[in-house]
């Protein structure tokens, strides 16, 4: 069988490792190379998640190639207002079209010829026709999120006025955008089977394979003394993490502090405001934007996850269970996750559950260890990246070509 090619396209360079979307980009660059195929990477490299060019050099030096394109995406209030006025397209689509990514893609896809070309943004499908124009490829969506969903959630949330009109008029434009292109790929790629219900119910009926993310098991560091303490990473760009810190500073800790005086929660994450960092709360650490997260997380016990909006799968907590962390979420942070309550992980959606969940954890340690091995055991084989990409493999190869 001839060697597939498939060009990746991503809208920000996937590194650090230390958010979920850029594991989530991880996982398929590395899952299609695992599988025998040749890949070729092509990302932004954005205003907002800069990476240096020798830092992208050193980057999957495994695969046939990585390119990227610098672009300036930063928000311009300017654009925002005619976008608002004049356009019916969200802002996001909008503000990541750049004419030099566009010819650049037209590029490689003349010179490189792939049989696959796959998007790793809903709102990288403005490039659909310059890759139509270049090309036979079949065309791949990864849908890391419902995107629609997590502004819709995100407007109920919002309390002035004027910003909770614009965000539910997003999320109108972003639920447009989003119905009208998921029907021009040859393939989505859902990432849990409640987004691709969300795609069936539209009335598409497109090839659809549920891929969840890939998660390696990394055997639990042995030179590491673990504490009963608690601990959230995650890209603090992203509002649905700023909105469920918010939350857990304002509502949760408190009642958990007055419970639990000694007990320490730590938080980190990509881009983290400086507004957090000059909060002092007791018992609170604020570790800003950490290099490793790995070694962030290695020492703690147990994982918060307060999301109340947001879709897709959270990739962070699927490496909390990975690496035997006992999981406390609320049922949206769950949300997409096989993964049964009390068995792999509790359940919070107050600040007097999260406050019980954390308590039950101190008093019954065993117990509590019981619920983080059976998740290792989930991840281990639901998750596992090497049987998920042969399904998506396999299933293209079948039904694609």
């Amino acid at each position: 069988m001839p060697e597939q090619r498939i060009l990746i396209i991503t809208d920000r360079v996937p590194y650090p490792l230390n958010d979920g979307g850029a594991m989530a980009m991880d996982a398929m660059i590395r899952g299609y190379h695992d599988q025998g195929w040749k890949v070729y990477l092509l990302c932004m490299n954005t205003t907002r998640h800069p990476v240096a060019d020798e830092v992208v050099k050193r980057l999957y030096p495994q695969i046939y190639k990585v390119e990227t394109v610098p672009i300036d995406n930063s928000i311009k209030p300017l654009q925002l207002l005619n976008n608002y006025l004049f356009s019916t397209l969200p802002n996001h689509a909008v503000r990541f079209f750049h004419k030099s990514f566009a010819d650049k893609i037209e590029q490689v896809v003349r010179q490189y010829e792939p049989d696959v070309v796959q998007l790793e943004s809903t709102y990288l499908s403005t490039y659909l026709t310059c890759i139509r124009n270049a090309g036979k490829a079949k065309l791949v969506l990864r849908m890391h999120n419902i995107e629609h969903q997590i502004w819709k959630r995100y407007a109920e949330e919002v309390k002035n006025i004027f910003r909770k009109i614009y965000v539910s008029n997003l999320a109108k434009r972003i639920k447009a955008f989003e119905y009208k292109i998921w029907g021009e790929y040859d393939l989505l790629l859902p990432i849990t089977a409640v987004d691709e219900q969300v795609v069936l119910n539209s009335g598409l009926q497109q090839h659809i394979v549920v891929a969840p993310v890939g998660i390696d098991i990394v055997p639990e560091r042995s030179d590491v003394a673990q504490k009963w303490a608690a601990y959230h990473i995650g890209a603090m760009d992203w509002l649905p993490n700023q909105e469920a810190i918010d939350w857990l500073l304002k509502d949760i800790w408190p009642v958990v502090h007055h419970a639990l005086s000694d007990f320490t929660f730590y938080y980190a994450g990509r881009n983290m405001p400086d507004s957090y960092k000059q909060l002092n709360i007791e018992g609170v650490v604020c570790a800003g934007e950490v290099p490793d997260a790995a070694k962030f997380m290695a020492d703690k016990r147990i994982l918060l996850v307060p999301l109340r909006s947001g879709g897709g799968i959270r990739v962070k907590i699927l490496e909390g269970m990975a690496a035997g962390k006992v999981v406390i979420s609320t049922d949206v942070g769950m949300q997409g996750i096989e993964a049964t309550k009390g068995v792999h992980y509790l359940a919070a959606n107050t600040p007097q559950e999260f406050a019980e969940s954390i308590k039950w954890c101190l008093n019954n340690k065993q117990q509590a260890e019981q619920i983080a091995a059976a998740a290792v055991t989930l991840v281990s084989t639901r998750y596992n990246r090497e049987h998920i990409m042969s399904e998506i493999t396999t299933y293209m190869r079948q039904k694609l070509f």
